[in-house]
């Protein structure tokens, strides 16, 4: 069972409690200059998902890192994240990392397959687009699948 306060700054980024909390990184800047770093519960509480972390491979999918400090919409505004998020191996195969930006997307009145389907042109004019088309439905973890062409990323 995953516990958020027993895990260490590698493995925190990503999980979801077995009580459904999703687990935050937070860094503390020690006296002596250092960084510390601690794992702790957040007030967000997953619906779908528990006692769950992302494995490696989804978090090289997608392009993340284990280290993050929270996420941001503004992460949704940039193509290449866009394009690294909407891929097949990353938001069919990490329900997780999906379903989680699914969530911020739609906390800003965004459908992310649609974002995802507009990810090819203008992305700040898609997203005012879908913003104002009422467009909603359920997120990746509840069995729903984007399955529009998404292009990948190419290597770096």
């Amino acid at each position: 069972e995953i516990t958020c306060e027993q895990l260490d700054e590698d493995t925190c980024t990503y999980p979801v409690s077995s009580a459904r909390k999703r687990c935050v990184l937070e860094k503390h800047v020690k006296r002596s200059g250092e960084d510390e770093f601690t794992c702790r519960t957040s007030e967000i509480e997953d619906d779908k998902i528990n006692n769950w972390t992302e494995i490696d491979k989804c978090v090289k999918a997608c392009r993340l890192g284990r280290k993050s400090f929270g996420i941001l919409y503004d992460s949704l505004l940039k193509s290449r994240f866009t394009e690294m998020l909407c891929s097949p191996q990353c938001y069919n195969s990490c329900p997780n990392v999906a379903d989680l930006y699914f969530n911020l997307a739609a906390g800003e009145s965004v459908f992310l397959p649609k974002l995802c389907e507009a990810q090819g042109a203008n992305t700040q004019r898609g997203l005012a687009e879908i913003r104002s088309s009422g467009i909603v439905a359920p997120g990746p973890a509840s069995g729903v699948k984007f399955l529009g062409v998404a292009p990948t990323m190419p290597p770096l």
